[in-house]
């Protein structure tokens, strides 16, 4: 089993001699690698939540790396996807990179340009996962607000003033600074700055339509 904190990257290629290569180049450089030689099996078997990327074959009899991309991105599988071909005309790049691919390579790859493709999405991957993370004690905090806290809570982060907002919700400009006190310490915001980057982070709003 792989530990959540471990770099792993998926290889999907039917290719078994290039599937082999790939592995072992990238074990000799101390990553994890698991390779599959459908796109079907790599799907049943991928973990989303792992710190993870995916190299994967664009030709492949059956499922093609560009159905897989899609099916990951039907299944809310957000892993970077690095594509690999030995045959790769335009059209097939552009809709790679349309749907979100991070790099495409040509077979034969340069190996140090594969690993330091494979670096990057890693990171990548990385930094999401750390994202994800906060988003979720983000939302856990912003559960813990009264529906009350909640209602004070919106107009803040819009841009209103209290004033603004006392008259909206019909209550005393003093209620409105002890509920804006209270949610600023349950939300655990520095400021004001700090509490709209976390709503937005959770996407409770739209950066666009702040004032």
């Amino acid at each position: 089993m792989v530990g959540v904190a471990q770099q792993l990257v998926y290889v999907v290629d039917d290719d078994q001699g290039m599937l082999d290569s790939t592995v072992w180049l990238l074990e000799s450089v101390g990553l994890k690698a698991l390779p599959f030689t459908s796109g079907r099996d790599f799907l049943e078997a991928c973990d989303a939540r792992l710190n993870a990327c995916v190299l994967l074959d664009v030709r492949m009899p059956g499922m093609g790396g560009l159905n897989v991309q899609e099916e990951m991105k039907a299944r809310d599988i957000r892993l970077p996807v690095i594509f690999v071909s030995g045959h790769a005309d335009v059209p097939i790049v552009v809709r790679a990179f349309k749907a979100g691919a991070l790099d495409f390579i040509e077979k034969p790859y340069n190996e140090q340009l594969l690993l330091d493709s494979v670096q990057q999405a890693l990171s990548r991957a990385d930094d999401s996962q750390t994202l994800s993370e906060g988003q979720a004690r983000v939302q856990a905090r912003l559960d813990s607000l009264t529906p009350r806290e909640r209602d004070v809570l919106l107009p803040l982060v819009q841009g209103y003033a209290n004033r603004e907002i006392a008259e909206q919700l019909g209550v005393s400009v003093k209620t409105i600074d002890l509920y804006r006190s209270r949610v600023m310490k349950r939300m655990e915001a520095q400021n004001l700055p700090d509490l709209v980057g976390m709503v937005i982070a959770v996407g409770l709003v739209d950066p666009l339509r702040l004032r």
